[in-house]
């Protein structure tokens, strides 16, 4: 069988966000902020918003993946939740710079090989 490539469906790929509240306050608590942010970087996460991340995967297998890696770096106190949504759901959000539009995040060029 020979490899085809084939543009991943929007309804497939996966939008997973990770959303927080951490508490910052003393050293101890801003050091686990810090690297519980930069997991979420290291591991493909966009700040979209403050304390709110988003990466694209390819499936909602994928995305199981990262779910874990974030579940493994959460901080002793603060409150996380974890998100995924279709890429078809996340373009149809509504995004603003104040009152002005802003273009959604398009998803990664990426092809599937089979």
């Amino acid at each position: 069988m020979s490899e085809t490539t084939l543009a991943l469906s929007e309804y497939k790929g996966m939008w997973l966000f990770v959303l927080f509240d951490l508490p910052v306050t003393s050293d101890e608590a801003k050091r686990k902020y810090v690297q519980f942010r930069n997991t979420l970087l290291k591991d493909g996460f966009s700040m979209l918003q403050f304390s709110v991340y988003a990466r694209f995967c390819p499936s909602e297998e994928a995305s199981g993946v990262h779910r874990k890696r974030v579940k493994q770096a959460l901080p002793p106190k603060g409150q996380v939740r974890i998100l995924g949504v279709t890429d078809k759901q996340f373009a149809k959000m509504d995004s603003f710079v104040g009152k002005t539009p802003k273009n959604v995040e398009d998803a990664p060029e990426q092809l599937l090989l089979l």
